[in-house]
């Protein structure tokens, strides 16, 4: 004989029912948006001049689970070259907000170097095309279940090499969710 209990009953439904809501819903990509670039120090190493700049990025998280991720690196590339990188502290995100990260970054000017052509032609016209490529790993938590999820993001920015203004940017992210 069975013991019947109405409130493991309610209980195995509600916990039935939390979980197929989760699972139905799609979650949604962040989006990533470089709002500026500030140069913060030069590092004098003859001819060349490598700078240091903080990249302030407009992150909004569109789902409705705050995120936990872990520190990573972005990488900067110029003309198929990489420029630098800018790390990534580790942080969290609280669902359907935005915010702003400041991301510290070391730019090595010798890989301009290898470009000397393509750079003063940039700087002519006001235009340098940088690419950027990140990979953030972490974990959206629903109460105590949590899933770990990682978004890899491609940036594509326009950026006035005179004033580093940001003129155009194209950023994709593609976000895997691991249910297991």
């Amino acid at each position: 004989m069975v013991n019947w209990s109405w409130t493991s009953a309610l209980i195995g439904a509600a916990t039935a029912t939390a979980t197929a809501a989760l699972m139905s819903a799609k979650p949604k990509d962040p989006t990533f948006h470089l709002v500026s670039i500030n140069i913060t120090s030069f590092k004098l190493s003859l001819p060349l001049v490598d700078a240091e700049v903080v990249l302030t990025v407009h992150v909004t998280n569109p789902n409705a689970v705050p995120i936990h991720y872990s520190s990573t690196e972005m990488s900067i590339f110029y003309a198929g070259s990489l420029l630098g990188t800018a790390k990534v502290s580790a942080g969290s995100q609280p669902p359907k907000s935005c915010q702003l990260l400041h991301l510290p970054a070391r730019l090595n000017s010798m890989e301009l170097a290898h470009h000397p052509v393509q750079v003063l032609a940039d700087l002519r016209r006001r235009e340098m095309v940088l690419d950027a490529t990140v990979d953030i790993e972490g974990v959206a938590r629903v109460g105590w279940w949590g899933h770990r999820f990682k978004v890899h993001v491609d940036s594509h920015v326009t950026v006035d090499p005179v004033y580093l203004d940001v003129v155009d940017q194209e950023n994709k992210s593609d976000l895997d969710l691991f249910v297991a």
